[in-house]
């Protein structure tokens, strides 16, 4: 099972390898994961190019924060983006629209 550190890795490389699925996106991702794999992490979206990794961007667009654990499980498909909002697994701080497109950036 993969850690956050690791997903951000290969998002980065995914982020790059398909410029397109990005294209119209321009925004900035703060996730605040907790727990032992967790720590501060950042999406960077700007027409077309994006980064992921560690650290936060400044002013970013949506703050997320989600424990390591479910932040791995919602990556790899077990944990619907929608539920874990619901049910307070997942929190979302700032602009809701942008959040609703994470999900297909986050999954290959």
């Amino acid at each position: 099972m993969p850690n956050p550190t690791e997903i951000f890795a290969q998002l980065d490389s995914r982020l790059g390898a398909n410029p397109a699925k990005i294209a119209n996106l321009n925004a900035g991702f703060a996730f605040d994961i907790g727990g032992d794999e967790g720590g501060l992490f950042h999406i960077s979206l700007h027409d077309g190019t994006g980064h992921a990794g560690p650290g936060v961007p400044e002013s970013p667009n949506v703050t997320i924060s989600i424990k390591d654990t479910d932040f791995v499980d919602l990556v790899t498909g077990k944990l619907d983006g929608t539920a874990a909002f619901m049910s307070g697994k997942l929190k979302i701080k700032g602009d809701m629209g942008l959040a609703m497109k994470l999900q297909g950036i986050l999954r290959d």
